[in-house]
């Protein structure tokens, strides 16, 4: 006899995010080892990343939320953005026929490439969109060494 199970929409979705992620990115979007860190929240920003010569990008989709919902630490070579949206007021003389905004804590971790300068990230936070500027260290040029053959 079968059993039945719940299904979890949520985590397969998770599993196949995974899964293209590392065949198509080779297991992230940021270079290096490049993983990312899930906590168990209430729901999760979308975030985009991007380089280019100087720097990393990531932009994360804040609505709702203040600058001091926010809060982003580097630690342990992990950028982490985490914060709380609050569910509004309730009001006795409304009655709600959907809600579809997700309300409560969230967190967002990614592994920083090796050659961020982690001591010098910088963000700022407008209208909902907090961007944080990762600069690169620079890399000194490849010098060609000359080995003799005996």
């Amino acid at each position: 006899m079968s059993t039945l199970t719940r299904w979890n929409p949520t985590g397969e979705l998770e599993t196949i995010r995974r899964q293209i992620n590392n065949t198509l990115f080779g297991g992230s979007l940021l270079p290096g080892n490049g993983e990312e860190f899930f906590a168990s929240t209430e729901w999760s920003p979308l975030v985009d990343v991007a380089e280019d010569d100087k720097e990393f990008t990531v932009k994360a989709e804040l609505p709702g939320l203040k600058k001091e919902d926010v809060k982003v630490t580097v630690e342990n070579g992990y950028l982490r953005i985490g914060g709380e949206r609050r569910m509004e007021k309730e009001e006795k003389t409304k009655r709600y026929h959907r809600i579809e905004r997700s309300y409560g804590s969230f967190e967002r971790a990614f592994l920083l490439p090796e050659d961020a300068k982690e001591d010098k990230l910088t963000a700022d936070f407008e209208n909902g969109l907090l961007k944080i500027h990762i600069p690169k260290e620079a890399k000194p040029p490849a010098k060609a060494i000359e080995i003799k053959v005996h």
